[in-house]
């Protein structure tokens, strides 16, 4: 029996990281373990041409590039389909440590239609992008104050523009001259070298050539084959015209390299010419954790002295001589206004709080490192789909506590209330990348895949969750309330609920106002983000942020005889998602150059799906750690 039970597990793990990782995980991109040999052929695949000015990728050949006699789709997961990545192969093939110099790979004639588009793809600084075992194209740029130190960029500039010979006319160039570099590892016990590294650096060259064109065998007079930088015999940049013709060509160079197979991916993590300010990020967690601290003793010695006091009173006239939150425990466990609600809210909460955190324990064990594309995206999706379980269950339970009966109203709300809002929101996203030719558009296949996901499995977990849920016996009040609610006296300016709810949501978000910077530099601006051992540091201080502002917060308006506190405590952390809304506006305007309105629309309608997911699981950490702390010391 326990065999059996030990293969299922095996079973269930191996099917997770299929669907995590993707078919193409498991072999080389285009490289089999043979190739890795001298002599053997290496293959490039492409991928999406993408800007940081416009956040919309397109094909690779959706411009005129150089094609292979058959193009293959490479095999895909859920999250690079839905990251807009479309992997074809491409003509580019190199012979395993074997140099190349002067390669012609094909030419065109563009008419004005397609000298068109490259002056669009140029203008909006698109960049090509490559793939060669599993590794992205990058190009290396020396920093001037640091001679050390290399920044790497993702991909080449399809072209560039400007001013050339004297011209007052600003005119198009176009990339078209290749030299890669393959860096490789050499294994010095059994003599095999593997990839470690795959450069460029790109050339515009007007190539000339002797007699009538004759494919790859025609001689180019530009271009020198025994010449280790094969294109110097020319200064003439090839410029983007109609009928003008181009000539793509591309060199390859292998360089040994001391850096081993299990750390290539070191150096394209340091993509950025922003260095991580580790000093700042710390100094800003460790206040925000002193702060926290400070607080929490605040808060047990302030309250330790009123449930002293409280105890200490000899007769019942004198406990009713008493002011504060003690006075309002006959209505503090009073069902709120909207409860049903509110169970939703909750439900959806522990959905995706149980999400982020496992996702998070996964990448700091190293299983969604950017090696692995579109990892994280899948992973977050099946946990969300299967985190359904505990978020009927906690909803459920929660809407027991209020007395309520029809529990299979509340695990419908928690199933479809989120999914459903996230849902319009991207149709309608993706509706307008469809209508710009986008190959970012999610296809029809895989919507009718996150369909099934949603319907045919977090749906009905959602329910077996609930009526687990619902058996369970409600948990009991540690006080009695009254049938007749207090009256709430007059607060003061300062505690008024729209005050207090907006002042209780600037500690949470200083906590991940660091790290939030380089979140949206990593999405929007392209670049990999690889520091998750900081980030789930970064979650556990917002986690103690939210629940203590909230308890202090939660207090003082108890205080204050005023027993609202279910809505409000949800409210007090999730409204820093409203500050979290406004620094994404910011960063819109300080560090983006978009333009275009329907990028401006991607750009905000995400970041509002982004901040209305982070309102939902800050509010429920929020709301768990008032009913936690309401319930403590009523029951003193």
């Amino acid at each position: 029996m326990a065999a059996r039970k030990s293969q299922a597990v095996l079973a269930i793990s191996a099917i997770f990281l299929l669907l995590v990782h993707g078919a193409h995980s498991f072999y080389l991109a285009g490289v089999t373990p043979q190739d890795f040999l001298k002599g053997y052929r290496l293959k490039v695949k492409v991928n999406t041409l993408t800007s940081t000015k416009t956040q919309l990728p397109y094909s690779y050949y959706s411009l005129p590039y150089c094609q292979p006699e058959r193009i293959i789709d490479s095999i895909e997961n859920l999250g690079e389909v839905l990251r807009g990545d479309r992997i074809k192969n491409s003509p580019y093939v190199f012979r395993m440590r074997e140099p190349q110099m002067c390669n012609i790979v094909c030419r065109i004639t563009p008419n004005a239609k397609i000298v068109k588009e490259f002056k669009e793809k140029i203008d909006d600084e698109y960049r090509v992008n490559m793939i060669l075992d599993n590794l992205p194209l990058v190009v290396p740029i020396q920093r001037l104050y640091q001679k050390a130190r290399t920044v790497y960029r993702l991909g080449f500039h399809v072209g560039l523009k400007g001013h050339y010979a004297g011209s007052k006319e600003e005119k198009y160039f176009i990339h078209n001259h290749l030299a890669f570099t393959v860096k490789y590892h050499k294994d010095l016990q059994t003599g095999t070298s593997r990839i470690v590294g795959f450069e460029v650096k790109p050339f515009s060259v007007k190539h000339e050539y002797e007699g009538k064109w004759n494919d790859p065998k025609t001689r180019l007079t530009t271009c020198d084959p025994h010449s280790k930088h094969s294109v110097l015999n020319s200064n003439s940049p090839q410029e983007v015209a109609e009928k003008q013709e181009i000539v793509f060509t591309y060199d390859v160079e292998f360089q040994e390299s001391d850096v081993k197979w299990a750390s290539r991916w070191d150096a394209y993590l340091r993509m950025s010419d922003d260095q991580i300010h580790w000093f700042s990020i710390v100094k800003s967690l460790v206040n925000v954790l002193f702060l926290s601290c400070v607080v929490a003793m605040i808060m047990l010695r302030t309250l330790y002295r009123d449930i002293s006091k409280y105890n200490e009173l000899g007769t019942q006239e004198e406990a009713q001589e008493e002011t504060g939150w003690k006075l309002v425990h006959g209505d503090v466990f009073r069902a709120p206004i909207n409860s049903e609600l509110l169970c939703v809210y909750v439900g959806t909460g522990v959905q995706l709080f149980g999400m982020i955190l496992v996702t998070m324990i996964f990448a700091v064990l190293g299983f969604l490192s950017p090696s692995n594309r579109g990892g994280l995206m899948t992973t977050m999706l099946l946990l969300f789909v299967f985190m359904g379980l505990f978020a009927g269950y906690a909803s459920v339970r929660l809407y027991k506590t209020f007395q309520g009966t029809e529990w299979m109203k509340i695990a419908y709300g928690t199933a479809v209330m989120f999914p459903a809002t996230v849902s319009a929101i991207f149709i309608a996203l993706n509706t307008l990348i469809w209508g710009q030719n986008s190959s970012g558009a999610v296809p029809f296949g895989t919507m009718l895949t996150l369909v099934y996901l949603w319907l045919g499995i977090s749906v009905p977990l959602v329910f077996v969750g609930g009526y687990v849920g619902f058996r369970k016996p409600a948990l009991e009040d540690p006080v009695k309330t009254n049938k007749v609610p207090r009256e709430i006296p007059e607060q003061t300016w300062y505690k008024n609920p729209v005050f207090s709810i907006l002042i209780g949501g600037i500690l949470p978000f200083g906590a991940v106002f660091n790290e939030l910077f380089f979140i949206l530099t990593s999405i929007w601006l392209n670049q990999f983000y690889y520091i998750f051992g900081f980030l789930f540091l970064v979650f556990i201080i917002l986690i103690i942020t939210c629940a203590e502002i909230t308890i202090v917060l939660c207090y003082f308006q108890l205080c204050s005889e005023d027993y609202l506190w279910w809505w409000r405590s949800y409210l007090t952390s999730g409204s820093s998602a409203l500050y979290l809304f406004l620094y994404a506006t910011f960063y819109f305007f300080t560090r983006l150059e978009i333009t275009k309105l329907v990028s401006v629309l991607l750009y905000f309608g995400y970041m509002l799906i982004a901040s209305y997911a982070f309102f939902i699981v800050t509010g429920t950490i929020g709301f768990y750690a008032c009913f936690w702390f309401t319930r403590l010391i009523y029951s003193s």
